[in-house]
């Protein structure tokens, strides 16, 4: 169906900057929404930012004017920039996406995928 690999997380310094790329696969018609969401230890799953098949986005209050998503549909990849990191940024960050897709029958169906999951730390 459909598959999602997200990459650039790592360690980074308060203050300091990542980009989170997300690349889906698979037998894509189109894909809808795509959004970041992010999960820190012991604490629930939260919306970070989305953006619709038309570019409309939407953030959580907490990154506003820090982090900025955007998306490449020629290669199916949303991104998430990711500036003046806080030490409360830290969390696994997953990518979502609504896509329309070719079943192995041949016919469409539409799903929501998850990526597996990247970790930004941010120290202190």
């Amino acid at each position: 169906q459909v598959q999602l690999v997200e990459s650039g997380g790592g360690l980074v310094q308060t203050g300091g900057s990542l980009r989170l790329s997300c690349a889906a696969s698979g037998r894509i018609v189109r894909i809808n929404d795509m959004g970041w969401y992010r999960q820190a230890t012991g604490k629930k799953r939260e919306l970070v930012a989305t953006i619709t098949g038309g570019d409309n986005t939407n953030y959580a209050d907490s990154v506003k004017g820090r982090f900025t998503i955007s998306r490449d549909n020629a290669k199916n990849t949303v991104y998430l920039q990711m500036n003046s990191l806080k030490p409360e940024d830290t969390a696994v960050y997953l990518c979502y996406a609504d896509s329309l897709y070719y079943t192995s029958s041949g016919s469409m169906s539409r799903g929501g995928y998850w990526g597996q999951g990247t970790q930004v730390t941010v120290s202190s």
